[in-house]
């Protein structure tokens, strides 16, 4: 009996080691937003606004066209994601990059297309033009 219950406890430790070894290693608790795992950095609107505002970033905006030409972030260039892949020669690759889209989603897929195509100085604005907006942050709105 108390065999038994030994072996049931290591069972019990071996499946248990195995499942939190499998676990999704790039999941995090981090509270500051950052994911430099991930090859790309997530910032703050905040954090955005000072990089744009400093005049030494590549602001990419990766929504449609029609998206872009509705409203759009003041400097921005606008690659749809879609088309991202090549048109990697319209994105410097000596400047620091900061992708947005309109809520995040779509900024995510096109920072790790930056990253692996090489591209090292990668920052990805969580909540895209809807925080931003919401923020009261400027914005060109077309006509």
């Amino acid at each position: 009996m108390v065999s038994e219950k030994i072996v049931l406890f290591f069972v019990i430790l071996a499946i248990s080691c195995f499942i939190l070894g499998c676990a999704d290693r790039g999941t995090s608790d981090q509270l500051d937003g950052s994911d430099t795992s991930a090859g790309y950095t997530d910032v703050s609107l905040q954090e955005a606004k000072k990089m744009i505002d400093s005049g030494e970033v590549f602001l990419l905006d990766v929504r449609t066209v029609n998206e872009f030409e509705t409203e759009h972030i003041e400097g921005a260039v606008n690659i749809n994601v879609n088309e991202l892949g090549s048109r990697l020669d319209e994105v410097p690759r000596d400047e620091t990059i900061l992708v947005y889209c309109r809520t995040g989603a779509r900024s995510v897929t096109a920072s790790n297309i930056l990253v692996d195509a090489g591209y090292t100085d990668v920052y990805n604005m969580p909540g895209g033009i809807t925080q931003w907006k919401a923020e009261g942050y400027p914005y060109v709105s077309g006509s």
